[in-house]
């Protein structure tokens, strides 16, 4: 139906979502990865045969380039017959309101029992990438969003990359931190889901898991794998200071008062 020169949408079943590239609902996908082959025309149709094997049609290698050394990377184009309901899909979300720099400030001080909320962060493991530990506690933050060091409310201490779970916890202890926030840049091999899982079980086995928030953040993390993996919330891409401190100042104000403790 044109409407004033113009063709009307069609209507999206929520209940019926596929992909598509050109078309509504044509099923085009995009595939790309390597494989441990010579670069030639065996190397795309063994990615058409593995696109097949995947319930995809009509592969097709719209680039393939030799990585040398008997391995090629392809892009596949194909087409999936798959659709999701929309309308049932539910995902867990960091549950607070988002404040500002100010409002935090606020909330501690009416909330806060009059001392400052320590927090405590690390890069674990073997972890050596302290970029988004430091975009998150120092005060210069990022994307001009202040952090955590730039709130009058926080006590921030930074252990920086490479501290075994151990260390954390005993550091943690010692500085009386409210809060452990740990980064995981380095995501080979799932080595941030065994080194993040380590650490709660540690926590667990030193009976101090239910003393602490325990936040987690990085490029693979999301707050459902962080629940996944014994956390108390998580961070993914995009995630700045704000974030972070709004989540911070609540859920500990929360967790006094289901503990019953003063604030």
């Amino acid at each position: 139906m044109a409407v004033h020169g113009r063709t009307e949408a069609q209507p999206i079943d929520l209940t019926q979502v596929r992909a598509y590239g050109d078309t509504l609902n044509d099923g085009a996908i995009a595939l790309s990865f390597s494989l441990p082959v010579p670069y030639g025309d065996e190397a795309k149709e063994a990615a058409r045969q593995l696109v097949r094997q995947m319930g995809l049609h009509d592969p097709q290698v719209y680039h393939a380039h030799d990585l040398g050394e008997g391995y090629t990377w392809l892009l596949v184009y194909a087409k999936s017959p798959y659709s999701v309901d929309f309308t049932k899909i539910s995902v867990p979300k960091v549950s607070n309101h988002k404040l500002s720099h100010a409002a935090i400030e606020d909330y501690w001080h009416e909330h806060g029992g009059g001392e400052k909320l320590r927090v405590i962060g690390a890069c674990t493991g073997d972890d050596a990438h302290t970029v988004g530990i430091d975009a998150i506690l120092n005060y210069k933050g990022w994307r001009g969003d202040k952090g955590l060091e730039s709130y009058k409310c926080f006590a921030v201490k930074n252990l920086g990359a490479q501290v075994e779970n151990d260390r954390l916890l005993a550091e943690a202890a010692a500085f009386g931190a409210d809060v452990i926030l740990v980064s995981q840049v380095v995501t080979q091999k799932d080595c941030h889901r065994t080194n993040l899982a380590a650490l709660v079980d540690l926590a667990e086995a030193e009976g101090a898991r239910g003393e602490r928030i325990f936040l987690c953040g990085g490029p693979r993390l999301s707050h459902p794998i962080a629940l996944e993996l014994g956390f108390d919330a998580g961070f993914g891409p995009g995630t700045v200071p704000s974030d972070v401190a709004s989540y911070l100042v609540q859920a500990v104000v929360q967790r006094r008062r289901e503990n019953a403790q003063p604030i």
